[in-house]
Order: structure tokens, then sequence, then C-alpha cells
């Protein structure tokens, strides 16, 4: 495991990489959730083919990345994730965003399509949301902190076989240990986010995740997105929410090994 940090306008962003460490190896890049860090990958990260160089990074406002003044835009976001690919020499790799992230690798696949060569868009959209729903969760944390939303976050992101059990309490302390700048910061980037245009004119092997109880993005919104990209697939990972990668590690992992063998990658 090395671990460093990315200098990018003044911002620091905390990347880790496991597995290979030669820049000529295949690659897969993970982009986190709002409201998680790098650990949302720590139960898929072992299970991955050990060729693999994988780059992990948290972006601005979490983890141990800076947290600058919110608001963010989404052009920021994706610029931060372009200097991180290109600090570590990336080129052609499969680049894996959640939520956030899947937006995040919407835009970078649009405006830096050398750095990839196939994209997976796990529980996410090419919008989320309305701006009156994002605009409200600011004034929120902004106001009182991330507490108020947790009782109704928490139901979004997992599935009744995982909510209210031990293991879904540290996913819960880690979302009330963002940052409130941070965590509003990105919901502005998200609430000024519409891709559908730019996402139908992608064309590279593209794999779907839902979970079928994925309160914050339903797996009709990963499917209406991912069917914008001709080509793709789509796969649904039973009894999990919005994060299945933390529920259904080995049935997420082995979505993510057959498309990488699909497309030649391992």
């Amino acid at each position: 495991m090395h671990e460093q940090f990315v200098e990018r306008d003044g911002v620091s962003l905390y990347v880790r990489v496991d597995g290979a460490t030669d820049a000529d190896s295949p690659t897969i890049v993970f982009a986190n959730s709002l409201g998680t860090d790098t650990s949302l990958w720590d139960l898929v990260v072992p299970l991955l083919p050990t060729e693999l160089r994988i780059i992990r990074y948290d972006k601005r406002g979490h983890g141990r990345s800076s947290v600058p003044a919110s608001p963010y835009s989404m052009g920021a976001l994706i610029a931060d994730a372009e200097a991180v690919c290109d600090a570590l020499s990336v080129r052609d790799s499969v680049f894996v965003g959640l939520s956030v992230g899947g937006m995040i690798a919407q835009g970078l696949a649009v405006k830096r399509l050398d750095l990839m060569r196939a994209v997976v868009l796990s529980n996410t959209g090419a919008k989320i949301g309305t701006k009156q729903l994002w605009d409200d969760r600011i004034a929120t944390v902004l106001s009182k902190g991330l507490e108020p939303l947790a009782d109704s976050v928490m139901p979004r992101w997992f599935g009744r076989d995982f909510l209210n059990t031990p293991a879904m309490e540290p996913w819960k302390a880690l979302f009330l240990s963002t940052p409130p700048q941070g965590y509003a910061g990105v919901c502005a980037a998200i609430a000024g986010t519409d891709f559908f245009a730019t996402t139908a004119s992608l064309r590279l092997p593209a794999l779907g995740i839902a979970g079928s109880e994925d309160g914050a993005t339903p797996p009709d919104l990963v499917r209406e997105t991912i069917d914008l990209i001709p080509g793709s697939r789509f796969a649904l990972i039973p009894r999990a929410g919005h994060l299945p990668c933390v529920e259904a590690p080995e049935a997420y992992a082995r979505h993510l090994i057959n498309f990488l063998q699909e497309i030649g990658h391992v």
C-alpha cells in the first residue's frame, strides 16, 4: 500500500494505491460517494485480481483531503480526479464511481477519455435529485451539522437486512464525521449537474450497478443513465441499498471482475 497527497489549486487530495505499483499495470480508479471516504472500498479491494493497480482518493471536503469553503462545482471535482490520474500516470484505466463519484466518472470520461478505457457507474445518475432538495440539505448542514440528516440518510444508504445492525454503525459514524463545509460543498456540485446530454455522447465499455433497495439512486435511475451509453451492461444487486460494495462486497466484486474480464482488462 502506498499513500500520497496530490495538490491542485490549493487543495490537497489524499490518494491510496493498493496492489501493483507499476504505472503500466492494468489500473482501476475508485471515486467515493457523498459522506464517505476511501474506506468505502475496503471490503471489495481484497477480492480483486492481484495484478491490478488499485487507486482510491478522497474528494475535496472528505476523508483526509483538505476542506475548502463550500460551494464546490462539479467541474472542480472532475478536475481533482483528473489531477489524481495525471499525478499517478493513469492511462486506459477502468474508472469506478459510486453516487457523486459516478457523476465525476461521467464528466471525466467526456473531458479526458485518454484516462479510461471503460467506466463503471454505480448507484448514480446523470442527474440526482432536484436543486431544491440539495439547497435544503445544504442549509441544514451549514446551520445544524450532519446530525439532523443521519436518521433519514441511513435508510437510503442501506437495505433492510443491513440497516440497524451493528455493521451499519461505523458508516453512520463516518457520515457524521464528514466536515459540514465539505458535505455542503459536494451537495452544491450535485445540485448543479445534469449530464444526460453529455453522457449520451460517450462511446466506451460501460457497466451500471444498482442496489434493489437503493433509496438515493433507485435502480430505474441507474438503468436510465447507463442506457445512455450504447452497448452498456447493467447489474442489479438484490437486497442492497446505495452502498452495495459495503453490504454485498462479494457480489459487487464479482460484477466488477466479470466486466474486467469481458473487456480484457485482466
